[in-house]
Order: C-alpha cells, then sequence, then structure tokens
C-alpha cells in the first residue's frame, strides 16, 4: 500500500512545479510585453523626429480609419529614415505624396471580360 503522506507530497511538488511554470510564463510574457512596449517608444520617438506636427496628425487620422495602412506608411518612413534617404523633416506635403505612392491605385484594377 502507498503511504498517504507520499501522495500528499507529491501532489504539492506538483503543484508547486505548476505555480513555477506559470510564474516562469507570467515573467516571459511581462519582458516580452516590455520589449515590445520599448520598441514602440523608439518608433514614437523617430516618428517625431522625422515628422512634422501636421504629418502626425494626418497619419494618426488614416490610423483611425485604416491602421494596417498607417502601419505601412510608418515602416516605409523609418525604413527611408534608418537607409539615411530621408532629408530633414517630412512635413504635411511630402507626407501626401508619400500616401499616394503607396495607397494601392484602384482605378489600375480593371478587369475585362473576354470576347
Amino acid at each position: 500500500m502507498s503511504d498517504p503522506n507520499d501522495e500528499r507530497l507529491e501532489e504539492l511538488r506538483r503543484q508547486k512545479l505548476e505555480e513555477l511554470q506559470d510564474q516562469a510564463g507570467q515573467e516571459e510574457t511581462e519582458a516580452r510585453q516590455a520589449q515590445q512596449e520599448a520598441a514602440d517608444a523608439q518608433k514614437q520617438a523617430l516618428l517625431r523626429q522625422y515628422l512634422s506636427d501636421d504629418a502626425r496628425k494626418r497619419l494618426n487620422t488614416i490610423r483611425m480609419s485604416k491602421p494596417e495602412f498607417a502601419d505601412q506608411v510608418e515602416r516605409q518612413i523609418l525604413a527611408l529614415a534608418q537607409s539615411g534617404r530621408l532629408q530633414g523633416q517630412i512635413d504635411d506635403e511630402k507626407m501626401k505624396s508619400l500616401l499616394r505612392e503607396l495607397k494601392p491605385d484602384s482605378k489600375s484594377f480593371n478587369i475585362r471580360g473576354h470576347r
């Protein structure tokens, strides 16, 4: 017969192991979240550096209706900045031009039937 004390001890060990695994998972999640927050803060600092107030407002307006497109524009701006191809700040006019370049051209998408 097994000793009830051994079973209780084994159950306590199992519980402690689960607690430690949960704690490690939570710490990993918190570390990942802190890393993401730091990356976002760095990205926002770079955007403040490279975008005029008006350009930032335009991008924020776009984010409300098209968040994926706004993310694409941000990535493009950061890529330009990191590659050294960005001369000075992007003002509202440059932002409009960039948006036109990145926006998919819906007019060029024609479907014609076969005759």
